[in-house]
């Protein structure tokens, strides 16, 4: 029975990892595209996205606690001068490799094959991590989260918040005359609106949330560090969602028209070695990967995780913001 149980679980959680891969093709999930929005544009709605994901999971991790259906939770650190380290090597890294590691699937989804040596960056990253820094060192905090202390008429409100999201596409108010039927906007709702990129990065925190009640907390940035360090548990169940992911991204790339299989060239596979190793190394300072900092960390209400996010984010848009004006001073010279 056991057995069966588990074998359920895994089909199951497969399916999620291949949704949570076919929506990062279409949702808003990369920082560097994020950062770059912020500082070519000066509009914040990717990042906007990527939080209301993290409060997706912090609704269900409410409910999911209320009702005494949540396992164990990882820890919490203490911020250090690793974490802000650790953050900007991230920041870095994906601005080398052009994506982050959300970005990096979604890139490889959409035909880009250099982007395969991305994850093998990151494996040499953590691998070698101990010869360039020495062992980790950071220290867990001796308290659980405040999310999980939270009184259940918080989960309550989520709840209100949830059926108001998700019932605004097909109840709201419309200025034409002849508003088409429930049945319509439902199916409009579920072709359309739901793989736009602010829907589809929903779709990532909800899928992964649940992932979290089947499986533990699970990323596939975790997966490949405790690989490297020799840690890993269960590695060839989470090596199979890995490839579920990996899939699914594919199937998204595909399906949304952006599949264009490219030549590769020894720059970008350089690019995109580098790109990993850099955030293999903070992922092991901060501790933890940018998908799972977002989906568990900053859910949780970690401090450490936020201020890893923002001094990732923070260097991303430094260096974009260097990359411009070196451009625009090499245009000026060249007139």
């Amino acid at each position: 029975m056991e057995i069966l149980l588990f074998s359920v679980a895994f089909l199951v959680s497969a399916f999620l990892a291949g949704v949570m891969g076919f929506a990062i093709q279409r949702g808003a999930t990369c920082t560097v595209a994020a950062m770059d929005e912020v500082v070519s544009k000066h509009r914040f709605q990717r990042l906007s996205s990527m939080l209301e994901a993290s409060l997706w999971v912090v609704g269900g991790l409410l409910i999911a606690q209320s009702l005494n259906l949540l396992g164990k939770m990882p820890s919490g650190y203490a911020v250090s001068y690793s974490t802000v380290v650790g953050g900007m090597l991230l920041g870095l890294g994906a601005f080398v490799n052009r994506a982050c590691v959300f970005g990096a699937i979604a890139r490889l989804g959409s035909g880009e094959w250099a982007y395969v040596v991305t994850p093998v960056g990151f494996y040499v990253g953590c691998l070698s991590f101990g010869y360039v820094f020495g062992a980790p060192s950071q220290a867990k905090l001796p308290y659980g989260s405040p999310v999980l202390q939270a009184s259940p008429w918080v989960a309550l409100l989520f709840v209100a918040f949830m059926l108001w999201r998700l019932g605004r596409p097909l109840f709201g108010a419309r200025s034409d005359t002849a508003a088409p039927s429930l049945l319509l906007r439902l199916r409009h709702a579920l072709t359309m609106r739901i793989w736009s990129a602010h829907a589809a990065t929903t779709v990532i925190g909800i899928a992964f949330f649940f992932m979290l009640l089947l499986v533990g907390a699970w990323a596939y940035t975790d997966v490949l560090a405790e690989a490297a360090r020799g840690m890993a548990n269960n590695i060839i169940a989470r090596g199979l969602l890995l490839l579920a992911l990996f899939v699914g991204a594919l199937l998204g790339g595909w399906t949304a028209g952006r599949f264009r299989s490219t030549r590769v060239s020894v720059a970008q596979l350089l690019k995109c070695f580098l790109g990993g190793l850099l955030m293999g190394w903070g992922r092991l300072l901060i501790p933890g990967g940018n998908d799972g900092r977002i989906l568990v960390g900053m859910p949780l209400l970690w401090p450490y995780a936020w201020v890893a996010f923002l001094t990732m984010c923070m260097s991303i848009g430094a260096a974009l913001l260097a990359q411009q004006s070196l451009a625009e001073l090499v245009a000026k010279r060249g007139a």
